[in-house]
C-alpha cells in the first residue's frame, strides 16, 4: 500500500467530503473498509496511502495536490448562490450536482482563458437587455425572440424536437451564453445556470426530454437575464416554500419560458377553437416544440383547469418521462464521442481546437480544457468531429 502521506492537511479531507455531500459511511462503503479507519484521517490520528489519497481525490472530485494545502480554497456556499431554492432543497443536491456545479465553475474559468477574459459573441444579451421580475412577459418575450432572431413562424416549421433544442441551443450561443449539457445522476435536477460578468452559461441535464431541455434553456435564461443563479427541477412544487422576491423570481422564470415558447396571445386562439383534453395537449406541444407541462401551464394561467389538477398531470408525466428515461439508460450509455460533442457543444469545441491548430496550445492542455485524460481520447474525439464535419 506505501507509506502514509503525514504532510496532506486532514482538515481539506473533511472539508472536501463536506463540500461533496458525503457521510463517513458512505466513503469508507466506496473504500471497501470499515469506517473507524477512515474517520481517523479526518482528525489526523492517522493518514491514508498515496493509493488511498488518489482515491479520495477520485471520490470527492477534487486535485491530489489541493490535500497539501494550508487551508481550504474559499467557495461559495450553495445556499449563497442559489438563493431562489429552499434550504432543505439544497441540502438534497446529491454530490454528482454540487460536482456539476463546480465543473460549471471551472469551464467559466476555462472560458476566460481561452478568449482572455472576453466574450467572443458579437452580440451578449446578458449586457444589452435588463430584466425585471415585474416587467410585462408578452413585451419581453418579443424583445428577446427579436434579439435572438428567431420567428414563430420559424420555430412552427422545425420537424421535431432535437431539431427545436440544436436551433434554440444556437441563438442562445450566439447571443454570447454558452450552454453545456452532463447526464446527471440526480434526475430531477432539469439543469441549472451560473451568471457572470463576460461569460453566464447554462447547464442542461441531457437525460430529460428534449423538449424539457428546451424550457429549462429559456427557464435559465430568464434567470441570467435577472442576474441570478438559478437550477431548475421538474418537479416545481418547492416554490410553494419560496418567500418575497425568491419566489417572485422563480414565478417568473417559468412563466417568461412559457410566454417566449408558446405566446399566450397564440394559445388563447387555439383554445377559444377547440376543447383542450390530452390528445390536443399533445398536438400542440408537437406544433410547437415544447413539454406538455408549457401547454398545461398556459391552461392553468388561463384558468382552464384547477392547481389540482395541473399537480396531477404533471406527477403523472414526470412518473412516465422517469420510466422512459430508466429504460433508456438500461439499453445503452451511446457513442462516447457524439456524447462529448453533445455535451461540450459545437461552439466551445471550436473554440478550444482552434487554438491547438495555431500552435497557441499542445494536445496536453487540450485534453485539460476538454475534462479528458487521455491524449488518445482527444484525437479520436478529433477525428470524429471531423468525421462530421463539424471542423
Amino acid at each position: 500500500m506505501g507509506d502514509k502521506l503525514t504532510g496532506i492537511n486532514p482538515k481539506i479531507i473533511q472539508w472536501a467530503r463536506e463540500r461533496a455531500t458525503y457521510s463517513l459511511e458512505s466513503v469508507a462503503v466506496k473504500f471497501k473498509k470499515d469506517v473507524s479507519v477512515i474517520e481517523k484521517w479526518e482528525p489526523g490520528e492517522d493518514f491514508p496511502a498515496y493509493s488511498q489519497l488518489e482515491k479520495l481525490a477520485e471520490i470527492y472530485k477534487r486535485p491530489l495536490a489541493l490535500f497539501f494545502f494550508r487551508e481550504p480554497p474559499l467557495e461559495a456556499e450553495e445556499k449563497q448562490e442559489f438563493r431562489t431554492l429552499p434550504d432543505f432543497e439544497i441540502e438534497n443536491l446529491a454530490a454528482d450536482t454540487i460536482y456539476a456545479l463546480r465543473q460549471a465553475k471551472a469551464m467559466q474559468l476555462s472560458l476566460q482563458e481561452i478568449n482572455n477574459g472576453i466574450n467572443p459573441s458579437t452580440k451578449k444579451i446578458f449586457q444589452d437587455i435588463s430584466v425585471s421580475s415585474s416587467d410585462d412577459l408578452r413585451i419581453l418575450a418579443e424583445q428577446i425572440r427579436n434579439y435572438l432572431n428567431v420567428t414563430l413562424e420559424e420555430q412552427l416549421t422545425w420537424n421535431d424536437q432535437e431539431t427545436a433544442l440544436k436551433k434554440w441551443r444556437s441563438a442562445v450561443e450566439e447571443a454570447g451564453i454558452f450552454i453545456f449539457k452532463r447526464s446527471f445522476k440526480q434526475r430531477e435536477i432539469s439543469g441549472f445556470c451560473l451568471i457572470d460578468i463576460e461569460f453566464p452559461i447554462i447547464y442542461l441535464n441531457n437525460s430529460t426530454e428534449k423538449s424539457r431541455q428546451i424550457f429549462t434553456i429559456f427557464h435559465e435564461l430568464a434567470h441570467i437575464l435577472l442576474q441570478t443563479n438559478g437550477i431548475t427541477k421538474s418537479d416545481d412544487r418547492y416554490i410553494n416554500s419560496l418567500q418575497g422576491a425568491n419566489k417572485s423570481i422563480e414565478i417568473f422564470c417559468n412563466k417568461f419560458a412559457a410566454e417566449f415558447l408558446l405566446p399566450n396571445h397564440v394559445f388563447s386562439e387555439i383554445s377559444r377553437e377547440t376543447i383542450v383534453n390530452d390528445k390536443i395537449i399533445s398536438k400542440i406541444s408537437s406544433d410547437y416544440k415544447v413539454s406538455r407541462e408549457v401547454v398545461l401551464r398556459k391552461l392553468l394561467d388561463n384558468n382552464l383547469i384547477s392547481q389540482k389538477e395541473y399537480t396531477l398531470k404533471v406527477r403523472e408525466w414526470y412518473s412516465e418521462q422517469m420510466g422512459k428515461s430508466q429504460d433508456k439508460n438500461k439499453k445503452s450509455g451511446g457513442d462516447y464521442y457524439a456524447n462529448q460533442a453533445t455535451y461540450l457543444g459545437e461552439n466551445y469545441l471550436k473554440l478550444v481546437f482552434k487554438k491547438y491548430y495555431q500552435g497557441q496550445y499542445d494536445i496536453e492542455r487540450v485534453a485539460d480544457y476538454l475534462n479528458i485524460k487521455k491524449v488518445a481520447t482527444v484525437e479520436k474525439l478529433e477525428q470524429y468531429l471531423l468525421d462530421k464535419g463539424l471542423f
